[in-house]
Formats: structure tokens, sequence, C-alpha cells
């Protein structure tokens, strides 16, 4: 469900919706919010539609579950943990010939963000499926993220290549609509898996990836911190050096291999996923 901002009273527990975001069926039926032009209240700047204090006053949440699934599944890694992994959809538009996005990030201890994004929606009423695998390295507990850093490190891209084939056994997916998609150390597991099984996926969205762990982590000049050599290792060590090597992307592309299409955004002005001109046709 998107985010709705509410007045919550401590005493009695209830809530009362303040302002909510609208989310639109088609442009006929609202789904979230105000549910017709005629009861709506005066818009903030932010185009939001300010709501009455009596709607939701039960503390009942607008969900959006009529419309969408989300479904969990426990996936079975190559070394036998299982991964989770989240997948939303649309009940009325999803088929069985299915594209899909699978998301990944898997570092640091993080957890990966699921939050409902209305940018998504669209892919959504079109048939789409937007999936999210929670590999080892990200967050899930303080083992979770060590078993997916430095010298374990490839078990994040395992787990993300189980999660690509099991959406495809599934039949959740088909065989030859599945991209990858990735966030700065996200970048880093698509492509890794991508070099490993590059016909998995058929296209894969990477924004400022971080694609050459070998050298940047080996540039003294750019603002690394402690927490980044504890992450993926201290190159200048040579056992990190070989186990960062192994999965780097950059290091690792396949001159005779048919890979997907690519789509890499990235900025001059970041802080260490540095612009490199990769050619993904070779």
């Amino acid at each position: 469900m998107p985010d709705a901002v509410v007045d919550y009273n401590l005493l009695n527990g209830k809530w009362k919706v303040v302002q909510q975001q609208n989310v639109l069926l088609e442009r006929t039926k609202t789904l979230y919010g105000v549910a017709s032009s005629g009861s709506r209240k005066p818009q903030s700047s932010k185009n939001v539609n300010v709501a009455a204090y009596s709607d939701n006053s039960d503390g009942t949440w607008n969900e959006l579950t009529e419309f969408y699934a989300c479904e969990y599944y426990d996936v079975l890694s190559e070394d036998g943990v299982m991964v989770p992994l989240t997948v939303v959809y649309s009940r009325r538009h999803k088929q069985e010939d299915s594209p899909a996005l699978l998301h990944g990030h898997g570092a640091y201890g993080e957890l990966l963000d699921k939050r409902w994004r209305i940018e998504l929606k669209s892919l959504l009423d079109r048939g789409w499926v937007i999936a999210y695998a929670d590999v080892r390295g990200g967050g899930g507990g303080r083992k979770w993220h060590h078993d997916g850093m430095r010298f374990k490190k490839q078990n994040s891209v395992m787990d993300y290549i189980s999660c690509s084939v099991f959406l495809i056994k599934e039949g959740i997916v088909h065989k030859n609509k599945l991209a990858g998609w990735g966030c700065s150390v996200g970048g880093l597991l698509v492509a890794a898996a991508i070099n490993a099984h590059p016909e998995l996926f058929r296209a894969a969205i990477l924004k400022a990836p971080f694609l050459d762990p070998v050298n940047t982590l080996l540039y003294p000049i750019l603002p690394l911190t402690p927490v980044d050599y504890e992450e993926f290792g201290y190159p200048f060590d040579l056992e990190d050096f070989l186990a960062i090597q192994k999965y780097s992307p950059y290091e690792n592309i396949h001159k005779d291999a048919l890979y997907p299409s690519v789509m890499v955004t990235s900025s001059f002005n970041t802080r260490y996923v540095q612009f490199h001109p990769i050619d993904f046709s070779c």
C-alpha cells in the first residue's frame, strides 16, 4: 500500500488519515484516497488529497490487496540455504508469460526496500511481475550479513541466481522475459549474476552500479571508509584481491557470451561508483 500520513491518538489507539496519495485504476476508479472529484478537499502544493477526518476512523487501512497480490517464497540456494523471495503482481493483468523485474542488493546488512512505488504501478498494470530477492549480505541478521560479505560474497550472487531460476521454473515469469534490477552495490550483484548465467536474463537495469571493485578499492584518492573494506575486502592483501577479482563484474566479462540488453546509468559526481566505458556487446 502507498504511504499515508495519519494522526495517531496514543490514549485510545485510534488514528485518522490526514493525507494520502491517490492511485487510479485505468483512470476511472480510485483505489486509494478520495473516491470522487466531487468529494475532494483542496489539494496541497504536493498534489495529494486531504481526506476528511472521518475517513478510516476505525483504523482500517485502505489497502490495494483487492487489485495487487504480494506473495512470499523460500527459495533453495545451491548450498541448501533458504533465500526469501517476495513477488508482487496485478491480480487482473498477470498472465502465464509475464515479464518480470528482479530487484536485489545484498550488502552492508541493509534491508531491501520493498515499499510501494508509484512508478512501478504502470508495469504491474501491464502484466509485469516485480520480485525482490533478499540475498545474503543484506538485512536479515548479523549472520545473514556476514555470509554474503568478503570471501563469502559469492553467496549473494548464488542466491540471486537461484531466485532467478525459481521464478522461471515455477512459471511465475516467462523464461525469456526476466530482467535484473540493481542500484549501486545491487548493480554489482546483478552484473555478477549476468556474467555467471547470461542466458537467464533478457535485460538488466543497473543504476550507478559498483562494477569495478578491484580498481576502485585500490584507488587511494577515493574517499573510501573502513566499512567498504570490511564489506568487500582489502585488495592490497593478495587473498582479498583474488576473492574480489573472482566476482568483480568488470573483470569477468566473457568475450563470446550472448549478453542481455543492459542499461547503465551513472554520474561523474558519485562518491566512489565511478564511470567506466564498458562495452557490453563483446
